[in-house]
């Protein structure tokens, strides 16, 4: 007989023998037992919970020659057959590989004939998000009204991709990520029947590295023991794993904490010197933040050493949890800008040096006063009152709070128009959007979309073709420019005026004639130059 994985050998057959999802294993007991099995299942959770092992239990009990306490026998002619796969009243469908309209017909036509051997003949289908929206019309009526000699078990990991009309007809049941406490119990059974030894740390790191999935411990328990000793320890699942050194991890995170540029470059170049892939030890870096936020929150740290603990504590007491929460954000950043490089090398140092810099995410408070600054102008709680002996001049003053009472009313004071947005009112545009465009910016203005409009002063519209029009940026597009701009709200503004201009349906596209210039200035700037072009000075008043 050839060799069988873990997993496979180690399946349970009892609902008994299901790890974590007795809230779950109780109820299809108890429904084997009075006799009340409903005629669709969906089982949903993620992988490795238990889900393909509870419908092939579910699927044998309710045939079951021989029940005890809703539990299958194994032992009866029905049992056997439904292990070995010679019985062929239960069928099993992999929907990400049998997930056509021609599929489920073929179940259509079979449901009609009644079982060989057993009570009921179960469909068991696996991935059934994986069914085309075809296939799961053809499934609608037979799985709402099937024979009485027919249940389905659905099974999937992701049910918001099933049509609701698929899930009002289904008995829904969730499996839980399982602990990490019942993996291990699981685990030291394996072990133990399977002549493993194997400490307690190991096993920690096991259920720990498996994320919740029973089937993924097993995975990583079989790897341990390929080199046919089946002793295991912390360090042998490091080294199969691939963790890397926690040495210069930790090194490369307390040179970002403490802002020391020198200690980050040497790390650095003993990682390079030492052939480590850098995607993939940026993620360990980004997880080791993760895992020091997470002990300065709770005090737990999984995975680790006593002495790799006291580590993570005394980073901890050196940072905010405001400071690693940005470290987790601008190093998630640098992770996507390295998969789109060809110089990873340079992002990763250019990127870990920026971290060392103390002036790192001081841009974006920047971006929250203009918003601010824009919401502001944007709701009328704006007070305009003219001064004396100067033309078209006023102060703009923010108020803490709303109402008459919190504005300090001059002796005349002129209220500020009411800023209404107009991007669903059709106006007479250009048919030809070049010549739109200025007016389509000034719209933006009197929209109060001000920062918006002031990254959008001097550009240039042109037709790419029947559904794309592209703005270029002659001078390039600033850093501040392109957040602001590559904003979901403000590409749908911009699009929804632009779309208008056209009369159709219009996807916009940035241009820039200066693609590796970065202009640096500061933002507020925009709001000046904004009001020396309408010449009306502001003042913002604190």
């Amino acid at each position: 007989m050839g060799y069988t994985a873990l997993y496979r050998k180690f399946r349970p057959i009892t609902f008994s023998e299901l790890v974590g999802q007795e809230h779950i294993t109780r109820t299809l007991r108890n429904q084997i037992i009075s006799d009340r099995v409903g005629h669709a299942y969906l089982f949903n959770g993620g992988r490795g919970t238990g889900k393909t092992s509870s419908a092939k239990i579910l699927a044998r009990a309710i045939n079951c020659l021989n029940p005890k306490d809703g539990e299958p026998c194994n032992e009866c002619e029905i049992c056997r057959g439904a292990i070995n796969g010679s019985l062929t009243d239960i069928v099993e469908m992999d929907a990400a590989s049998n997930n056509s309209v021609e599929d489920i017909r073929s179940i259509r036509e079979e449901v009609n004939f009644l079982p060989t051997k057993a009570k009921y003949r179960v469909y068991i289908i696996d991935e059934v998000h994986m069914l085309s929206p075809g296939a799961f019309n053809a499934l609608l009526k037979t799985l709402e009204e099937p024979p009485e000699h027919v249940k389905f078990i659905l099974a999937t990991t992701e049910p918001q991709k099933l049509p609701a009309t698929i899930l009002s007809r289904c008995q829904r049941f969730d499996f839980k990520r399982i602990s990490n406490e019942d993996i291990i119990k699981r685990l030291e059974i394996v072990c133990e029947e399977s002549n493993i030894e194997i400490t307690e740390g190991a096993l920690n790191i096991i259920a720990v590295l498996s994320e919740g999935a029973m089937r993924d411990s097993l995975s990583i328990l079989e790897r341990c023991v390929q080199d046919g000793e089946n002793k295991i320890d912390e360090d042998k699942i490091k080294d199969l794993v691939g963790i890397p050194k926690i040495t210069f991890v930790h090194n490369i995170v307390n040179s970002i904490i403490e802002y020391d540029i020198d200690e980050a470059l040497n790390s650095m170049n003993e990682i390079l010197d030492q052939g480590k892939d850098l995607n993939n030890f940026l993620w360990e870096i980004i997880k080791y933040v993760k895992d020091v936020l997470i002990y300065k929150s709770s005090e737990k740290a999984e995975l680790y050493s006593k002495e790799e603990v006291e580590n993570i504590k005394a980073l901890s007491s050196k940072v905010t949890k405001e400071r690693l929460v940005n470290l987790i954000y601008e190093l998630s950043k640098l992770e996507n800008d390295m998969k789109w490089s060809t110089q990873k090398t340079i992002m990763f140092q250019a990127g870990i040096i920026k971290l060392c810099s103390k002036e790192v995410g001081t841009g974006g408070n920047v971006e929250e006063r203009l918003e601010k600054i824009e919401n502001y102008l944007r709701s009328g709680k704006v007070a305009v009152a003219p001064v004396p002996n100067t033309t078209n001049t006023y102060n703009v003053q923010r108020t803490a709070t709303p109402g008459p009472k919190a504005v300090n009313k001059p002796s005349e004071v002129v209220s500020a128009p009411s800023l209404k947005s107009n991007t669903t009112n059709a106006k007479k545009y250009s048919s030809d959007v070049a010549k739109s465009w200025p007016k389509i910016v000034n719209d933006l203005k009197q929209n109060g979309k001000i920062v918006l409009y002031t990254n959008l002063v001097n550009t240039k519209a042109e037709q790419i073709n029947d559904m794309t029009v592209g703005i270029r940026f002659p001078k390039g597009m600033t850093a501040f420019g392109k957040t602001v701009l590559e904003k979901q709200e403000n590409i749908r503004e911009i699009s929804n005026l632009v779309s208008i201009a056209c009369g159709k349906e219009i996807q916009i596209k940035y241009l820039s004639e200066a693609q590796d210039q970065v202009i640096t200035h500061n933002p507020e700037d925009d709001i000046q130059k904004l009001a020396n072009e309408s010449d009306i000075p502001f003042n913002i008043i604190e």
